[in-house]
């Protein structure tokens, strides 16, 4: 019994040589494979025999040596820390895509900068005050202001456009989040199927799911866990995706009915919104990780306007205004693309409502009921140089409404505080809440009828005389260089038009400064955290190698022990 023993022993070392021998070639088979996870042969002691008991030894023989598991060399930790960090590194790089997208529509790198645009226009001025009568300066200031319109209409259409083809990114990203969720479903049946004699791991389809799972945390912060059995459940945003049985598959909506945005919505969790935007992105909140969340941040939730600037005028008190600066803080500020769009529109629309505001004044009047109104300032507007005088015609004009109402019967109290009653043009306010009142890009158009007639730019003296209107023409050019707007109600310094204009594309360049530094810093924490669990998961051909010889080794080792025995054995029987 006791030579059968022995060679139960030597089968033993034949067999977990050859399992280790399985095992090293599976791995120099996949040193090029990705995602791929180095494994070991654990062996362990098979079982004893007691022959006693003794003080002096254990009185046990062993019978040989058994195969345990194949383990994955894996460090939960650095796994953790890969996923969080590439999801930050996602988030960056989407907002600098868009912030490249913005900067090449100003065309400050090619060459075509709109600031040339600013230029030809302020020159087209410049030559209109020195001869005000001039037909050809006035034409020439008329189809420059024609230009002028025309670049800016182009570079918001294409900003809208941009913003709009956003959703195409964001829908395919929303699939590949259903389609990981529905692989690592698959694979956790598979596992668990595989593992549940308990006899090997399914290593190969681990590193399959552990693949999927490093690519969704690129695209959405996700948190997951692993139960007994080998099924991983994985949430999104806080968010059961992936349980033991199901997956919750996302979606996209309509942000409002009259809104071409669309967002991540959860269709099982009642049609909630995926992400909660109500904060800033932050590192200290983890808030800004993964590429979605990047895309829609940068996207925005509308196409922004000059209004979407808080401007301290424009409200009554001042826990109004304060109100209006955190919502343009917390969700209009975080986007390029709205942000962007609001400031190149107020821009625009300073200088449009200057050139209008000098060349057709409006005053103020008093109700009879006390209220405030905006006429036009007949006695202080200059007319035309056609023959009935027109006064009234302002260069730019919105496609939908007219500057002033037609003349009516107004009453109002005067200086001396009495009634009266006068015959005016009333002065249409622009409407927050209508985009058709707005001098606002897309409605913004040169006025049809200086174009039909250039004789009508208000330019010339309301004494008829016809002379030309000198101080009109100075006063054009002051004002284009008066103080009109801050950048946003996070600065103090009033720009004038050029000073803005600079002070805008500055802002973005250092706003695609600053996420490139993260995002290239994120590069780099990343490769950090890939190249040490390469270090302890990625296969070394030089050290397979080297096992390979070793367990051969161990395999002749047991061969031979199995020949002695044998030969023993055969000693024994023929001299029986």
């Amino acid at each position: 019994m006791a030579s059968f023993g022995s060679l139960h022993i030597g089968v033993s070392g034949l067999n977990v040589s050859q399992a280790a021998l399985n095992v090293t070639s599976h791995n120099l088979a996949n040193v090029d494979t990705k995602g791929y996870v180095r494994q070991q042969a654990i062996f362990t002691d098979f079982q004893y025999v007691k022959w006693g008991e003794s003080h002096l030894s254990s009185m046990q023989r062993g019978l040989g040596a058994n195969f345990a598991e194949v383990k994955q060399v894996r460090d939960a930790f650095l796994d953790q820390a890969y996923r969080q960090e590439i999801g930050r590194q996602a988030f960056y790089e989407s907002q600098y895509q868009a912030i490249e997208e913005v900067e090449g529509l100003f065309g400050e790198l090619e060459g075509v900068q709109f600031q040339n645009t600013m230029k030809e226009f302020w020159e087209a001025l410049q030559e209109l005050s020195r001869e005000p009568d001039n037909i050809v300066a006035r034409a020439s200031f008329i189809q420059t202001a024609v230009s002028f319109v025309e670049r800016a209409d182009n570079i918001y259409n294409q900003m809208n456009d941009y913003q709009i083809n956003l959703n195409t990114k964001i829908v395919d990203q929303v699939n590949r989040i259903n389609e990981i969720g529905d692989e690592i479903r698959e694979l956790n049946i598979k596992i668990r199927h595989y593992e549940s004699t308990g006899v090997e791991k399914a290593n190969d389809l681990r590193d399959n799911r552990n693949l999927l799972l490093d690519e969704l945390s690129k695209i959405i912060q996700i948190t997951y866990k692993e139960n007994p059995a080998g099924v991983v459940t994985v949430n999104v945003e806080g968010v059961p995706f992936v349980t033991e049985d199901l997956v919750y598959r996302m979606d996209t909506a309509q942000i409002s009915e009259d809104s071409q945005m669309l967002k991540p919505i959860w269709v099982a969790h009642g049609y909630v919104d995926v992400f909660n935007m109500d904060r800033p992105p932050s590192s200290m909140h983890d808030t800004d990780i993964g590429s979605l969340k990047g895309l829609l941040i940068a996207r925005g939730h509308k196409q922004a306007n000059y209004t979407d600037i808080p401007v301290r005028e424009r409200y009554e008190t001042h826990t109004q205004y304060q109100d209006a600066v955190r919502e343009y803080n917390n969700l209009i500020n975080p986007s390029v693309m709205m942000t962007a769009q609001a400031q190149f529109d107020q821009l625009i629309h300073g200088i449009v409502t200057m050139v209008n505001d000098t060349l057709c004044p409006n005053k103020e009047v008093t109700l009879t009921d006390g209220s405030k109104l905006k006429i036009f300032d007949e006695e202080n507007a200059s007319v035309g140089l056609d023959s009935q005088r027109t006064a009234g015609e302002a260069l730019f004009s919105k496609k939908s409404t007219p500057r002033y109402t037609d003349f009516q019967d107004i009453q109002i109290i005067n200086d001396e505080g009495d009634f009266e009653t006068i015959y005016a043009r009333v002065y249409i306010e622009e409407d927050p809440n209508d985009n058709y009142s707005l001098y606002t890009l897309g409605e913004i158009e040169v006025n049809p009828n200086i174009l039909q007639n250039n004789s009508y730019l208000p330019l010339s003296k309301n004494d008829g005389t016809g002379a030309y209107d000198i101080e009109m023409a100075q006063r054009l050019l002051s004002n284009w260089q008066k103080p009109f707007a801050t950048l946003s109600p996070n600065t103090l310094t009033s720009n004038n038009v050029n000073d803005y204009y600079i002070s805008f594309i500055s802002e973005i360049a250092n706003r695609g400064e600053q996420v490139h530094t993260i995002s290239m810093n994120q590069i780099s924490m990343v490769t950090s955290i890939d190249n040490k669990r390469s270090e302890v998961a990625g296969v070394s051909s030089d050290e397979e190698l080297t096992n390979l010889i070793k367990f051969q080794h161990s395999y002749n080792a047991a061969a031979r022990y199995i020949n002695v025995v044998s030969e023993m054995l055969e000693h024994i029987i023929m001299n029986l």
